[in-house]
């Protein structure tokens, strides 16, 4: 199991695989990764689907206006929603979108990232400097590669809970 080193800046994902392990970088992102920990905490990403599955590029879900599985779930809706909490700032860095790394989703507007995100499949480094990376995934990767691919799948897969690990 990965240590972790804070708590209060870790984020638990549990898949129908296994838990991914999330160590956010507030230091990088601070708004990002308190909005993250906000919804944790609010149950608001318990069973949102990934809406957005690239195979060699990234998973993408987070849709929590939409993107439930339990509630009025419609998947030609999954991927245009956010949540009820304003919109975050950029917090572009030099940090590198490589394999593991969790990116703000966003439209063209640079300061529109709510609540979707990223995990990157692969090193995609085209996107440097253009989206937030706010964390990576230390344990679990493995979870998120058996993610099922589509735009959107046929059949998407959920994050069953969403936890900050000093709350478990």
């Amino acid at each position: 199991m990965a240590e972790i080193k804070d708590p209060e800046n870790t984020v638990l994902i549990e898949l129908k695989g296994g838990t991914v392990t999330i160590e956010l970088l507030p230091d990088v992102a601070p708004g990002h990764c308190e909005r993250m920990k906000e919804l944790a905490r609010s149950g608001a990403y318990d069973n949102v689907c990934f809406h957005r599955v690239i195979d060699g590029f990234m998973a993408q879900t987070g849709d929590v206006a939409n993107g439930n599985l339990e509630k009025d779930f419609n998947i030609r809706l999954a991927g245009t929603g956010g949540s009820d909490l304003p919109n975050l700032k950029a917090e572009f860095s030099g940090v590198p979108h490589d394999r593991g790394t969790l990116g703000a989703a966003r439209s063209q507007n640079p300061d529109s990232a709510n609540s979707q995100f990223f995990i990157n499949f692969s090193d995609n480094h085209f996107l440097n400097r253009q989206y937030t990376v706010y964390g990576r995934v230390i344990e679990g990767m493995e979870h998120v590669d058996e993610i099922m691919r589509g735009e959107p799948p046929m059949n998407p897969d959920r994050m069953i809970s969403v936890k900050v690990a000093a709350d478990v």
